[in-house]
C-alpha cells in the first residue's frame, strides 16, 4: 500500500479536495433562490495543508511547530458582489463561473491520475 501511496502521492487526496468543492459549488447553485442562504466555497490551500500533515516526517517534534494548528475543514464563506434583499449570498454567475473552473481541475488532477496509472501499467507489463 505505501507503494501506491508513494507512486500517486498527494494527487489522490487533491482529487478528494476538488470533489468536495464541486460539491460545495453545486449546493450553493440549488440553493441560489433560498432566502438567507450564505454561499460556501472550499479553500484548496488550507484542506491540502492538512493533507500534507500526512506527508512531513521530523527528527524532532519541535521541528514543525506550525503544522500543529488546529486542523482547518478549508470551509469559507463568500462575500458577494452585490447584496441581495432576502439575505443570499448566491451569485449564479460567479457560482457558474467557479463551477466551470473547479470542474476543470478536477479533470486536470483526474487526468494527472490516469497517466500515473498508465506509467505503472507499462512499467508492470515490462514495455
Amino acid at each position: 500500500m505505501d507503494i501506491l501511496k508513494s507512486a500517486f502521492g498527494i494527487n489522490e487526496q487533491a482529487l478528494a479536495v476538488r470533489s468536495r468543492r464541486l460539491e460545495v459549488l453545486a449546493r450553493n447553485i440549488a440553493n441560489a433562490d433560498t432566502p438567507n442562504y450564505k454561499a460556501e466555497d472550499v479553500d484548496f490551500k488550507a484542506m491540502l495543508k492538512e493533507v500534507k500533515k500526512d506527508y512531513l516526517t521530523a527528527t524532532h517534534g519541535k521541528h514543525y511547530a506550525a503544522v500543529a494548528e488546529a486542523p482547518d475543514n478549508g470551509m469559507r464563506y463568500r462575500t458577494p458582489f452585490n447584496s441581495s434583499f432576502d439575505g443570499n449570498t448566491v451569485e449564479i454567475s460567479v457560482e457558474q463561473a467557479h463551477f466551470g473552473r473547479a470542474a476543470g481541475d478536477y479533470q486536470a488532477t483526474l487526468q494527472f491520475l490516469e497517466n500515473r496509472i498508465g506509467g505503472i501499467r507499462k512499467a508492470l507489463k515490462g514495455e
